[in-house]
Order: C-alpha cells, then structure tokens, then sequence
C-alpha cells in the first residue's frame, strides 16, 4: 500500500460522512478541493456546477486567484472547464503554452497566473453532466494515469454527494438544490469580502476564518456566511473565534 492510499480511503469517507440530514454543499465542495490539491499534488483546484439555465457558476476554489481564473473563463466564455463541461469528456492540457490557439484569451490569462498546464474532468452521472473541475499546475505536466483515476472518482463521488442530496430531500428537484448551492454561494462571497475588510484579512484567509466559524461551532457555513452579511452575528467574534481555534495545539 502506497503512503497516499491510507489517506484516500479516509478522504473517502469523510466525504460519504456529510451526505446526512444536515448536509453542506459548499463546505462538501470545498472539503473535496482541498483534498484533490493534497492527494493529486495539484498546484490549485476548482469547481463549477451548472444552474437551472445550464450556465456553469464557480462554487469552490482552492484560492482566491484560482477563483479569479475560472471567473476569467466563465466571463470570456472560453476554457477547459467550459469546454469539458460542454462535452462531456475530461480535457486535458500538458502545456498551456502550446493552448494559445485554442484558448486565446484564457491560456495567457492562466499563465499570468501562474500556472502552466490544467486538466478538466466531468461530474457527471449516465448522461447527466451538472458541472466540472479544474485542476491547475505550475509547471508543464501530465497527469499520471492513477492520478487521473483517484481524479475521476473524487469527481464522481462529488456528483454522487450532489444527487444524493436531492434524494434526501425528496420535495426538492435537482434544480431547486443547485439553485439553493449557488444562492449559498453568492453568500459567502460577499461575507468574504466584508470580513476580509473589517478584519484587514486578504480574501483567502477571510474564507478560512469563516470555514473555523462554521465548523467550531456546528453551523452550516452558508448560515454563517448569511448572519456576516446581514449582521446578525459580530464580525469581531467570527474572527476571535477563529483565530483562536487555528492557535489551539494540535493533539
């Protein structure tokens, strides 16, 4: 058994872990980013998901610049998240240098960004695709074979987790849960950005503050974000709280 094996299983399980009553899409979405950056030893990682109009959103980043990038894409309607989600089928680029005639806006963007190759994969079940996933490196590379394979299944159990939500809750359609995904969404950013303003924090550690909240106290990220924006809860605990956890000593 190889060293990442162990920790694949327990990412596995982790994963199943959330589809419960009181399941989180976002923190789902972003807990599964985290771990294709750590188990693929990716650069950066990101996640859209189409809305009831078909049109992909960005729902999870590793990072702020990686967010910026995959608005860049969606805004100039071109890239490899677009065009997997389009097709159906994993796109794979070992050089983004080489990409200029096919992407001609978003590989120069990508690279100012730091990055020099990307893979896409589909989440899709049978014939339904309702999204896709970025995965970014800072050098020239292929994806090896077994990578694309654990890449693949963390993509499906990410679709899996989504529909299964749907099937929990059975008054919902599959639109009305993304729909709902994507309001939650749009939440976080904007507490992101008055969090990351109060409390001087650039955008990605704004988010980590709001994620320790969340999970210190038990609430749905989403709800967290919600109370930020329409000040129910003090900004100033958010980040005590926070702040305090991630000082805490580890076990």
């Amino acid at each position: 058994m190889t060293t990442r094996e162990p920790r694949l299983a327990e990412t596995f399980v982790e994963l199943a872990d959330t589809l419960v009553d009181d399941f989180d899409v976002i923190e789902f979405l972003h807990v599964l980013i985290a771990r294709c950056v750590e188990l693929l030893e990716v650069t950066a990682a990101g996640l859209m998901l189409a809305d009831g109009h078909g049109e992909l959103r960005v729902m999870a980043s590793s990072t702020e610049r990686t967010r910026m990038l995959e608005l860049f894409e969606l805004q100039n309607e071109e890239g490899p998240c677009l065009e997997c989600y389009r097709s159906g089928a994993p796109i794979d680029c070992a050089d983004l240098d080489a990409a200029e005639s096919r992407w001609p806006r978003f590989a120069p963007e990508a690279r100012a960004a730091g990055f020099r190759a990307v893979q896409a994969l589909p989440l899709r079940l049978r014939r339904a695709t309702i999204g896709a996933f970025n995965l970014f490196h800072s050098e020239p590379r292929v994806l090896p074979p077994n990578d694309f394979l654990v890449a693949q299944a963390l993509a499906d159990v990410a679709t899996i987790g989504i529909l299964q939500e749907q099937m929990i809750r059975e008054a919902q359609t599959t639109t009305g849960q993304l729909q709902t995904a994507l309001d939650s969404r749009v939440a976080i950013e904007q507490a992101k950005g008055v969090l990351a303003e109060r409390s001087k924090l650039d955008m990605d550690a704004a988010f980590e503050t709001l994620r320790v909240f969340a999970r210190n106290g038990q609430h749905k990220l989403s709800e967290v974000a919600r109370a930020v924006v329409n000040g129910t809860i003090d900004i100033d605990d958010v980040a005590k709280v926070a702040v305090r956890t991630r000082n805490e000593p580890t076990a």
